[in-house]
């Protein structure tokens, strides 16, 4: 379907749920087999019955909607299943709502759905589009990582409580606690028992990619608390070659959403400096390579330009 700008400001109009609407003729109806089957912890079937409560969870933790049609587009049903696969693997930080526009094209009229595939973020019952296109589920993963980390910068640690259909009778499900001492100290704002904790998951499971995730950027957190941006600028700004002044307005650049900016920074730093100035600049780069996420294209890009500088 041709991409057309979607913008869904405010609340969600739930007035074209009201009626009583019939899926297209031929279309499977609701409730049967769905191009997304199988179970999940994280994941659920949307229909005019549960939308309302699943906008509802979003003032828990986000929810993301996944619109998508197997009949008119078979790649977004794929997409949809990798979203459902991935619900699973974040625990709860997000739960995913998948919408099939043709069993239940009333959702999609509510949500004013330009084309599919869509996938739309909401907090706090308010809609965000985050993405309009079929992308790979290692891509797929790695914004979700992005999404995860900034959303615990911000101090929104809130997760959803497991709705896996076919538990044991009887049996309870338990949220992964180990990240959850390390989010309850950033709602807290004690950042430097965050910057413990994670470095406690760590130092347990190197191989942890939430976990370092987690420790760089709360690193990042702890290092700039405090402290004046204008400030900043200004002293990198008269010593362009002084490590300490030029890994900190990166840091702010990275906490500000200029990621490119703060790698660009230090890649520079790198190319002009030599020895002890040199290795510290580029662990610093590093670092912030590893708050991003070492699978983000920035990041890959970042590491190539590193590359050049230092050879």
């Amino acid at each position: 379907m041709t991409q057309q700008p979607f913008s869904r400001p405010g609340a969600i109009d739930l007035g074209a749920l009201k009626g009583s609407a019939q899926p297209p003729a031929g279309a499977p109806q609701a409730g049967g087999a769905s191009a997304t089957g199988g179970g999940s912890a994280y994941c659920v079937e949307l229909t005019r019955d549960n939308f309302q409560t699943t906008l509802e969870a979003s003032m828990t933790a986000p929810v993301l909607l996944a619109f998508y049609s197997p009949s008119r587009m078979p790649e977004s049903a794929t997409m949809a299943q990798d979203l459902k696969t991935l619900s699973d693997e974040f625990e709860g930080r997000f739960l995913v709502g998948l919408v099939d526009i043709d069993t239940a094209p009333e959702i999609a009229q509510a949500m004013q759905i330009p084309s599919i595939p869509l996938v739309v973020g909401v907090i706090d019952g308010r809609p965000q589009p985050i993405l309009q296109d079929v992308v790979p589920i290692d891509q797929l993963r790695t914004m979700l990582t992005q999404v995860a980390q900034q959303l615990t910068v911000s101090g929104m640690t809130g997760r959803h409580q497991p709705r896996r259909a076919e538990a044991v009778e009887g049996e309870e499900q338990e949220l992964d606690p180990r990240y959850a001492a390390a989010q309850e100290a950033l709602g807290e704002g004690d950042i430097d028992r965050a910057v413990a904790e994670y470095q406690k998951l760590v130092d347990a499971n190197p191989a942890d990619s939430e976990a370092a995730a987690g420790l760089a950027m709360a690193k990042v957190l702890q290092r700039t608390r405090g402290v004046d941006l204008n400030q900043a600028r200004a002293a990198a700004a008269a010593a362009p070659d002084d490590v300490e002044a030029q890994t900190m307005v990166a840091d702010l650049d990275l906490l500000g959403g200029h990621v490119e900016d703060a790698f660009n920074r230090l890649i520079g730093l790198v190319a002009r400096t030599t020895g002890d100035q040199r290795n510290a600049a580029r662990e610093h780069l590093l670092g912030l390579f590893g708050a991003v996420g070492n699978e983000d294209p920035r990041v890959l890009k970042g590491r190539q330009a590193l590359a050049s500088a230092l050879f």
